[in-house]
């Protein structure tokens, strides 16, 4: 039997031992085979990656803005060079199908295309003349260090919403993947490293509970991302903000999609198939609620289930398939219990997806419930697998009542050819990414990845002009010039 490899972090340019007696297995949740073995790493750890990232700091931040900005370009075009064997790598580990994986791929190098703008993006601005001979200028500096906490959903994606950015602009960093998804980390920064970045400006640790803790701790970091599940997001916004460091925490979701009379149904049921199902309903876009008009429900619901009767399970490698494994055994086991919880209170049950899937992999399939009410623990909590609520409605504003009950408040989406509804959704419902007529409400990477309520902790969201504003501090120099005499 071959020896599983031991993965190791990357510290100050190079591959390193963590401290730890700890290691976790990283699984293929299709096929329940062990491709590695991922350190839990130490505070030790993240002390010396966060010592080595200071230092570089030093350096990094004294390098020209456009000199920073082609090592990203370098690396943007690595990326794609290089996109069918990072999307190989997602869908082994995470278990999503190969064209949602080249999807998540695309996204990442979205996100360092972003970020290569960084020349544009660290402009300053100034006023000639704000009193006699007085003028101020604004001028935009890098805050140092900086720790990423990524999770396993979209282990290329993500990080790219962090990192890239935040070294653009002249800061260090240390990523924490998630553990359950490290592989596509190591590619990553054989790119990077590839590109011509230095030591010391991008490091990896991979860990748990003592690695997220010793970044919420470590004085050298003076800024975290996060993304991730509401408990612990409000853990890394409240305790890294008591430790006085600037905290952006994007959390969970329960997304609704409102469907009115009006709706094409067929473009409908595609968009919310792809939105309820696509990545397995691992994804904090995902459609979790739709609300019907009662005047289309019974229709809907009949061609909701006929074309979810069509999809394919199974391996993501495998041609034809769409819907992949939930990540681990004891996240298919909530899940399992979540159906239960909705069938003890009520719901009614009309896709059943404990039926018909495979004991390879960590499988669940389609699950979809009707009748369902804001009282039920499968509305009210985000399950993070495919499993669809479905509530019948009077009409709009109904809808959109419902839907602000919830905690969180990521996405919506409405569906409608009706512009007067468009405009109402738009001003009334409580979220900070809406869709008009299409399922997955994310929005690119120049525009800010924008939750609200519970969704999010913090003030600066990811991406757009708020990442800049994030990862950047800003000096104004108020300068007085006695105009000379020059006769």
């Amino acid at each position: 039997m071959a020896e599983i490899r031991k993965l190791k972090n990357y510290i100050n340019g190079e591959w390193v031992e963590s401290k730890t007696d700890k290691y976790e297995d990283v699984v293929n949740p299709a096929t329940k085979e062990v491709l590695c073995q991922v350190p839990i790493s130490t505070k030790e750890d993240i002390d010396y990656a966060a010592q080595k990232a200071a230092e570089a700091f030093k350096t990094w931040t004294k390098v020209a803005v456009p000199r920073r900005a082609r090592i990203l370009f370098n690396f943007q075009q690595l990326l794609s060079q290089h996109k069918e064997e990072l999307a190989h790598l997602i869908t082994i580990e995470n278990g999503k199908n190969t064209k949602e994986a080249l999807g998540e791929v695309g996204r990442g190098i979205e996100n360092v295309e972003f970020a290569a703008g960084a020349p544009s993006l660290m402009m300053g601005d100034s006023l000639a003349s704000i009193a006699t001979d007085v003028e101020a200028a604004n001028y935009r500096y890098p805050i140092g260090v900086v720790g990423g906490i990524a999770p396993f959903n979209f282990p290329m994606m993500v990080p790219c919403w962090m990192f890239p950015m935040a070294i653009a602009l002249g800061n260090t960093f240390i990523l924490k993947p998630s553990e359950r998804t490290p592989l596509l980390t190591e590619k990553l920064v054989e790119l990077f490293e590839k590109a011509g970045l230095p030591k010391g400006v991008f490091n990896v640790v991979y860990g748990a509970h003592d690695v997220v803790n010793g970044i919420l701790e470590h004085p050298e970091i003076k800024a975290i991302s996060f993304v991730g599940s509401k408990p612990v997001g409000e853990y890394v916004y409240k305790k890294g903000s008591e430790n006085l460091k600037r905290v952006q925490s994007l959390t969970g979701a329960k997304n609704h999609t409102i469907v009115l009379n009006d709706a094409h149904l067929e473009d409908t049921i595609t968009n919310i198939i792809g939105a309820a199902f696509g990545s397995a309903g691992e994804r904090c876009m995902a459609c979790a609620v739709v609300t019907v008009e009662e005047g289309i429900a019974d229709e809907f619901m009949a061609k909701l289930q006929e074309k979810v009767a069509d999809i394919k399970i199974g391996n993501g490698l495998d041609d034809g398939v769409f819907l992949g494994p939930v990540i681990r055994e004891d996240n298919k086991k909530r899940t399992l219990s979540y159906i239960e919880k909705g069938l003890e209170e009520g719901a009614r049950l009309v896709c059943d997806g404990r039926e018909n899937v495979s004991d390879d992999g960590y499988f669940v399939g389609p699950t979809i419930f009707d009748n369902v009410t804001t009282e039920m623990t499968i509305w009210k909590d985000e399950i993070f697998a495919p499993v669809l609520s479905v509530i019948r409605v009077k009409n709009l504003k109904e809808a959109i009542e419902i839907a602000n009950k919830s905690e969180f408040a990521n996405g919506a989406c409405l569906f409608t050819s009706n512009s007067n509804a468009i405009r109402y959704f738009r001003e009334n419902i409580d979220a900070g990414m809406l869709g008009i007529n299409l399922g997955v409400p994310a929005p690119m990477a120049f525009f800010p990845f924008s939750g609200w309520k519970s969704s999010f902790f913090g003030t600066l969201h990811a991406n757009g002009k708020d990442s800049v504003d994030f990862y950047t501090r800003k000096k104004v120099v108020t300068a007085r010039y006695p105009a000379p005499d020059f006769n």
